[in-house]
């Protein structure tokens, strides 16, 4: 039996510059990070004494005797990717739901391939294992998407993740001390909105408006470095609020879908209370609020949204692990 365990991701200014559709003319640049929430995938052979070959444990079950028949895309492509020809039970649980913008499905790319290759006894690098997640749902899968999340999930920590016209991905770690680190923290409130929404088709969408807003996502993108030199320097920490703003404003602007009146209101609520800024982590449409608060404003921000539910995090540093191996079971 295998277990991985891959991390959530939070992307802090240049999403939208990762698609495919603004990459292949110019480099397309994201800074994020991944938080210590994780989704996680057990991959367990069965004995020959089972009717179905393969069991897929998720939102439902599935009992298939080929590849072809299972249902879920991700397991599917997967084990037709690299030859699951034996049974085996698969089975994932999350500290996070999904559809809410913080990456899941591609955390479950990274973490259900991690597991393959760990029982097959294949070593891949982070670069392999990133690159190999996206290339199943953006080119196998034809999902409207960009790759950040499968690099952020992988690598963790924080990176700034440059996207060329020539599909290459370049991952460059943001050196800060462990005391930034701790003081982002501290200045971190994050709220469950409870929407679900599909990341695809807001991104559809968002893809769709490129052409027209390739300015606004050139702005998007110039606030990585200023956002790295903050963590790196350590100086002038509010800025980082602000530029979280900044960049909220600029992607709101690309299509009505990316925010919603809703979404709109309790973002108002939290700066009048005193949250310096923030944003709507993914796609858009719905999701988790990031806001960046000082400590002593932090009580009047989360009385102003106490509809919402507040989920406590802290920064992960490890990306995508297996946490488990029986070797016994592996063939």
């Amino acid at each position: 039996m295998i277990i991985s365990r891959t991390p959530f991701r939070v992307s802090f200014v240049g999403g939208g510059t990762d698609l495919r559709s603004f990459y292949a003319d110019e480099p397309g640049q994201v800074i994020s990070t991944s938080i210590d929430k994780y989704l996680y995938v057990v991959l367990r052979r069965q004995i020959g004494l089972v009717e179905s070959k393969y069991r897929i444990n998720y939102s439902k079950v599935e009992y298939c005797g080929k590849i072809d028949d299972i249902e879920h895309p991700i397991v599917r492509e997967a084990f037709r990717e690299y030859g699951v020809d034996i049974p085996v039970e698969v089975t994932t649980f999350a500290d996070i739901p999904a559809y809410t913008g913080l990456g899941s499905s591609s955390a479950f790319a990274v973490g259900l391939i991690h597991a393959i290759c760990a029982m097959q006894g294949r070593h891949l690098t982070k670069s392999q294992l990133a690159a190999a997640a996206a290339r199943i749902e953006v080119d196998v899968l034809g999902r409207t998407m960009g790759k950040q999340d499968h690099y952020a999930s992988t690598y963790g920590n924080f990176n700034v993740l440059t996207f060329n016209p020539d599909e290459s991905v370049i991952v460059e770690p943001v050196f800060y001390r462990a005391e930034v680190r701790a003081a982002l923290e501290k200045h971190m409130l994050l709220f469950y909105t409870g929407i679900k929404r599909d990341a695809s088709a807001v991104l559809a969408v968002q893809a769709e408006s490129m052409a027209a807003k390739v300015e606004v996502l050139r702005a998007m993108k110039d606030q990585v470095l200023a956002l790295r030199d903050i963590l790196s320097s350590g100086r002038n920490l509010h800025d980082f609020g602000r530029i979280l703003h900044d960049g909220w404003m600029l992607k709101r602007s690309i299509t009505p879908e990316i925010s919603c009146p809703q979404v709109d209101q309790w973002y108002g609520k939290a700066l009048a209370a005193g949250a310096i800024g923030g944003k709507l982590l993914g796609a858009g449409g719905g999701g988790f609020l990031l806001f960046f608060v000082e400590p002593q404003n932090q009580e009047p921000v989360i009385r102003a949204l106490g509809e919402l539910y507040r989920v406590p995090f802290a920064f992960d540093s490890g990306g995508s692990r297996i946490t488990y191996y029986d070797q016994t079971l592996v063939p």
